[in-house]
């Protein structure tokens, strides 16, 4: 159970993260002056990093002890299983669609990067949120 408990506290906090991101901070990225945007956009991804490192990497070793150990006593396998795919889609879209818009944010502060980067962030939104109800899910079918 403790293992269940520390993966729905990683996702649960991600897709805490994850909403504030999508409605707070990255719509209010239009409104930093573009003067001083290079400086805000490197020490909002530095702080940022700090945040969620930990954090995405718990997620991702519970979610695989989660699939190896199944069966002992806890969620079904498919859940785990339905909860790596999920993972992966937010990873994938993290560092193949997320990370290289903050490159080009941080180089050029365009607003069409900053709208690119809200839009295109629903995808790692959905995915945390899946996961957060999944991750509920798992807990409840080890009971």
């Amino acid at each position: 159970m403790t293992l269940l408990l520390v993966h729905l506290s990683a996702a649960l906090f991600m897709v805490g993260v994850i909403w504030f991101v999508q409605v707070v901070h990255y719509p209010l990225l239009a409104r930093v002056g573009t003067g001083v945007f290079a400086g805000y956009h490197a020490a909002h991804v530095r702080r940022t990093s700090m945040v969620v490192m930990l954090p995405m990497l718990v997620e991702v070793v519970a979610s695989v002890m989660l699939v190896v150990r199944a069966g002992e006593a806890g969620p079904p396998r498919w859940m785990g299983l339905a909860g790596l795919v999920l993972l992966a889609i937010v990873w994938v879209s993290t560092f193949a669609v997320q990370v290289p818009l903050h490159d080009r944010l941080g180089r050029s502060g365009s607003a069409r990067a900053i709208r690119a980067l809200v839009a295109t962030n629903w995808v790692r939104t959905t995915g945390w949120t899946a996961r957060g109800a999944l991750a509920v899910a798992m807990v409840d079918a080890a009971r």
